[in-house]
């Protein structure tokens, strides 16, 4: 038994040298770079390129993809016009309006200036007329047909102080207005208050649920909130 037990032990040490023997035979061997490590520490790894054919990248750059191509071609120009967008009017101080003025006199005019004449010169037919217009079909407005004179009809002016005054005044009917809606809807559910509180003990609750949805909608459309709502909410 112990002669059996020293040839096994002889047999697997002849077995793991000659495994090793030919582990280190084959590394040793190996001269790529499955064998051993050509890349040394710190240098930077190298990308694969893949290389594609120039015919298809030149019918591509010419639009030659068809409708999606033109179309983001389109959208490209358009993101361009957006961002590059001028301003109808330029910002100028009074040194750099004279240096503008003086440039002109020498024959020398920048981009911006003549964008900005170009835009002046398509603006002039959207200008408000001094002279009245006939309002109507041609031949058969009021002044045309003699039921008015022209020389009767008032003219007006108005300054900066009057347009001030017309907005103050148009504000003020505004608030009149809405003080006006804002007490009758405190009123209405002051009334409707005082029905609920009326209803027997099993009523009151689901009459109180409805107004409080009412309430809830309202207040969605309505941004203000009376005080007579916050006294129901609470």
């Amino acid at each position: 038994m112990i002669l059996r037990i020293a040839k096994l032990k002889t047999l697997f040490q002849s077995i793991d040298s000659s495994s090793t023997h030919q582990l280190t035979q084959r590394c040793s061997k190996a001269g790529t770079a499955k064998g051993k490590a050509k890349l040394k520490s710190g240098q930077p790894l190298k990308r694969s390129k893949v290389t594609t054919k120039k015919g298809a990248a030149d019918v591509n750059k010419e639009g030659g993809g068809g409708k999606g191509s033109l179309e983001r071609q389109e959208r490209e120009k358009l993101y361009d016009q957006c961002l590059n967008a001028p301003t109808p009017i330029r910002y100028l101080t009074e040194k750099q309006r004279a240096r503008e003025a003086e440039r002109e006199k020498l024959g020398l005019m920048s981009k911006d200036r003549q964008r900005e004449l170009e835009i002046m010169k398509n603006n002039k037919g959207l200008e408000v007329s001094e002279t009245p217009i006939a309002m109507g079909p041609p031949g058969l407005d009021l002044i045309s047909l003699g039921l008015v004179d022209e020389d009767e009809i008032p003219k007006y002016e108005l300054t900066v102080e009057d347009g001030r005054r017309l907005a103050k005044e148009y504000s003020r009917v505004l608030m009149k207005k809405h003080r006006a809606r804002q007490a009758a809807e405190s009123t209405l559910l002051r009334l409707k208050k005082e029905a609920i509180e009326a209803l027997p003990e099993h009523l009151k609750a689901a009459a109180l649920g409805i107004l409080r949805k009412s309430m809830k909608l309202r207040r969605r459309a309505v941004p203000w909130r009376s005080s007579d709502d916050q006294k129901v909410r609470k």
